[in-house]
């Protein structure tokens, strides 16, 4: 994530203050995608320090499963989604949905796999490379990966359907 702390701890704020209060006494419900868990548990405890009383439950997981559990029912005040278009398409009590972060994709590699900038592409289409990624349309990092397969394949660096069978390429 690459967004300053301060912003982070204001955008948390800014979202719990305007939260329903109908259930008082009972904690905030934030659901937050997986990679916000390190600032969103940072803004989160520093809210509870300014408002005591105040207690909030934090729910980590994929943006696209939390959103399903949310239409599904399950009460959340805040939903902090790694996709803007999870919290979007909950309707109008979502609405409106505001952009406080941005996610970047990396690629982690195993220790003893020399993997540079330049060679990153080539290593991931060697057959003897296996490769894992978050579930698309459940995990926004997932979809950021399927979008670097295609892309991949449209550059030329790979064979056209290359990219869908990285994609389907089961890891054992």
């Amino acid at each position: 994530m690459r967004t300053p702390d301060g912003l982070r701890v204001v955008a948390l704020a800014s979202s719990l203050a305007i939260a329903p209060s109908a259930r008082a006494g009972e904690p905030l419900s934030v659901y937050a995608a997986g990679s916000l868990r390190g600032p969103i548990t940072q803004a989160a405890r520093a809210f509870e320090a300014v408002h005591p009383g105040t207690r909030i439950t934090l729910i980590f997981g994929a943006s696209g499963l939390l959103r399903d559990r949310i239409a599904a029912g399950e009460q959340a005040d805040v939903f902090a989604s790694a996709n803007m278009a999870h919290p979007q398409s909950l309707g109008a009590g979502w609405t409106p949905t505001q952009a406080f972060a941005r996610n970047a994709l990396c690629a982690l590699v195993r220790p003893g796999l020399a993997v540079t900038p330049d060679t990153l592409v080539g290593t991931m289409l060697d057959p003897a490379v296996k490769l894992g990624t978050s579930t698309p349309r459940a995990d926004p990092s997932g979809d950021y990966a399927f979008e670097l397969f295609e892309r991949v394949e449209r550059s030329g660096a790979a064979a056209a359907g290359s990219a869908r069978v990285l994609a389907a390429k089961p890891c054992n």
